[in-house]
C-alpha cells in the first residue's frame, strides 16, 4: 500500500520543485502541493534545518530534503514502478547525468531567467506575487527587491560576465544539439522508461528552458524532440509506463552527452573540491577558453565525493565500462579517493541556491 499524501512545499516556477513533481507523478506517490510564501519557507527551514525548496513532508510528519536523496529514498522503499537501472554501470551513469543536469545546467537556466529583460520582468513579478506575497510591501517594491537579489546571486556571484555569457549560451545550444537526436529516437534518455537522468534533466527543461521566453524560443526551434520529451515526462504516470523492464544499459548515442559532462562538469566539481581543500574562497578555472571565478561550493564538492564513492564501489569490469564511456581524464577525477570536504547533510546547498 502506498503512503500518502505527502505535502510538497515549493513554487510552480522552481527548478527542483518541478523535478520532484515530475518524479512523484511518474512514481505514483500521492502528494498535495503547498505554494511557499516566506512564512512557509522559514517554517520548513526550522523543521529540517535546511533553508531551500522544495521540501517534502511525509504523512507521518517526517521530512525529506534534497531531490537526489528523495529519488533514491523512493526507489528503495517503493521498488515498483522501477525508475532507475539496477545494473551498476548504467545506474552510475544515470546518477552522473542526474548530478550534471542538477548542477551543470543550473547556470544556463538561471542565466536565461535573469540576464534577459523580458524573462527577468516576467519571473520577478511571479516570485513577488507568490513567494513574497506575505511581505508587507507593494508588488512593485517586492518585484524590485527580487530582481536585484536574483541578479546579484545568480549572475554576478555565479561568474556571469560579458566574457562568460556567450559561453553559457554556447553550452545551452550544445546540450540541445546532443539531446535532439537521442529524444527523437526513443521516449526517454535510456529507453522506454525514465530513469534518474531524465528527472535531473526535467528540472531545467520544465521550469526554465521550456517556460522562460528566451530559452523556450530557442528550444522550440532547435530541439523540438526535447520539448516533446518535456511534455511526455510531465504526463508520465505508472499506468502509462510500458510493461518492459527498466533499461539496463546506457545507449551508445549518449556518448556525446557524456563527453560534454566529462569536458565541463567533472572538472568543475574537481575545481570546487581543490579550492575548498586549499582553504580558498573562490574557484578559478578555465572552461572552453573562458576564465571563470565564483565562490567555491561545499555542496558541489560533496557531489563529487558522492560520485567518487559510487565509482569506486563498482567492480573492476563496471569501472572499466564507465571509463570507456567517459574517457581516462574523467575517470581519473572519479578515481581519486583523497579526502574531500565532508558532504553536507541532505538538502544542504549553498546559501545562494535557496530559492530555486
Amino acid at each position: 500500500m502506498r503512503p500518502g499524501p505527502y505535502r510538497l512545499h515549493g513554487l510552480k516556477l522552481s527548478y527542483f520543485t518541478g523535478k520532484l513533481e515530475g518524479y512523484l507523478r511518474a512514481k505514483g506517490v500521492p502528494f498535495e502541493f503547498v505554494e511557499m510564501a516566506m512564512a512557509d519557507f522559514r517554517a520548513c527551514a526550522r523543521a529540517t534545518g535546511v533553508a531551500q525548496m522544495p521540501q517534502l513532508q511525509a504523512p507521518d510528519g517526517g521530512w525529506l530534503t534534497d531531490t537526489t536523496a528523495i529519488l533514491a529514498h523512493f526507489e528503495a522503499v517503493l521498488p515498483e514502478p522501477a525508475l532507475q537501472p539496477s545494473e551498476p554501470a548504467a545506474a552510475f551513469l544515470s546518477l552522473l547525468l542526474e548530478d550534471a543536469f542538477d548542477e551543470w545546467l543550473w547556470r544556463p537556466a538561471l542565466y536565461y531567467r535573469w540576464a534577459f529583460a523580458e524573462d527577468a520582468a516576467l519571473m520577478s513579478r511571479q516570485i513577488a506575487r507568490t513567494m513574497l506575497r506575505d511581505l508587507p510591501a507593494p508588488l512593485w517594491l517586492r518585484r524590485r527587491f527580487i530582481l536585484a537579489r536574483q541578479r546579484r546571486e545568480y549572475l554576478r556571484q555565479d561568474g556571469v560576465t560579458a566574457a562568460t555569457g556567450p559561453a553559457i549560451e554556447t553550452l545551452y545550444g550544445e546540450v540541445l544539439d546532443v539531446l535532439q537526436p537521442i529524444l527523437a529516437a526513443r521516449p526517454y534518455l535510456f529507453g522506454e522508461r525514465p530513469v534518474a537522468a531524465d528527472f535531473g534533466l526535467f528540472g531545467p527543461m520544465f521550469r526554465h528552458f521550456s517556460h522562460d521566453p528566451t530559452p523556450a524560443a530557442i528550444l522550440r526551434e532547435r530541439a523540438p524532440a526535447v520539448l516533446a520529451w518535456t511534455a511526455r515526462l510531465w504526463a508520465t504516470t505508472p499506468a502509462g509506463l510500458p510493461d518492459t523492464a527498466v533499461p539496463e544499459s546506457a545507449p551508445a548515442d549518449l556518448d556525446p552527452l557524456l563527453a560534454l559532462v566529462a569536458r565541463d562538469h567533472l572538472p568543475e566539481l574537481a575545481a570546487h573540491a581543490r579550492a575548498l581543500s586549499a582553504g580558498e574562497r573562490d574557484v578559478r578555472l578555465t572552461m572552453n577558453g573562458v576564465g571563470w571565478r565564483y565562490p567555491a561550493s561545499p555542496y558541489r564538492a560533496g557531489c563529487l565525493a558522492a560520485l567518487r564513492s559510487g565509482f569506486l564501489a563498482l567492480d573492476a569490469a563496471d569501472r572499466a565500462q564507465v571509463t570507456g564511456r567517459l574517457g581516462p581524464a574523467a575517470a581519473d577525477i572519479l578515481a581519486q579517493a583523497a579526502a574531500a570536504p565532508e558532504p553536507p547533510k541532505p538538502g544542504g546547498r549553498p546559501s545562494s541556491r535557496h530559492w530555486r
